[in-house]
């Protein structure tokens, strides 16, 4: 198991229309070894969709990690003092999430998971989901691309772009 030992945050931003999609990767990475820590956004905590529920989602993600999300700032906070991570996953990673990264807003449990990665120059990998990625956020898109200890999931076009309620 290649990430048998390593600690990998899985932070969740409410793209509500890929959150089926990015469940699976949490599956993968704990098939590979990694304790998952879970942290979901405000968005994902108060804002129920036609995609599902809040309490449908961190059900999915608790079944996923076994453990319960990190949900607040002062949750979050002593990842970075204690370096509890190894990497962190935004996975959905949204245009919002993107920007507020890119200016250093730190206004959600997921973007005090990043900075605190950053800060103690460790890993974040992005799964962007954006419509405008190429418009408006481009420029935040630039900023993290020369940014050092920020990767990103290889840009692709999602079946779940089209953003179809669940079945």
């Amino acid at each position: 198991m290649r990430l048998s030992g390593k600690t990998i945050g899985f932070a969740m931003a409410g793209s509500h229309c890929t959150l089926e999609e990015a469940v699976d990767p949490i599956y993968r990475l704990r098939e590979e070894g990694a304790d998952i820590v879970p942290i979901v956004s405000n968005t994902i905590l108060t804002t129920p969709t036609r995609f599902g529920t809040p309490e449908k989602w961190l059900t999915a993600i608790k079944d996923a990690t076994g453990k319960e999300p990190l949900k607040s700032i002062p949750e979050v906070e002593p990842l970075g003092p204690q370096k509890l991570l190894d990497a962190l996953v935004i996975c959905p990673c949204t245009g919002s999430t993107l920007a507020r990264l890119a200016n250093a807003i730190i206004d959600s449990p997921v973007l005090m998971a990043a900075k605190a990665q950053l800060r103690n120059e460790r890993p974040v990998v992005l799964a962007i989901t954006s419509n405008d990625i190429l418009g408006l956020n481009a420029r935040n898109l630039g900023t993290l691309l020369i940014t050092k200890n920020v990767y990103f999931v290889p840009f692709g076009h999602s079946k779940s772009m089209v953003c179809k309620p669940l079945e």
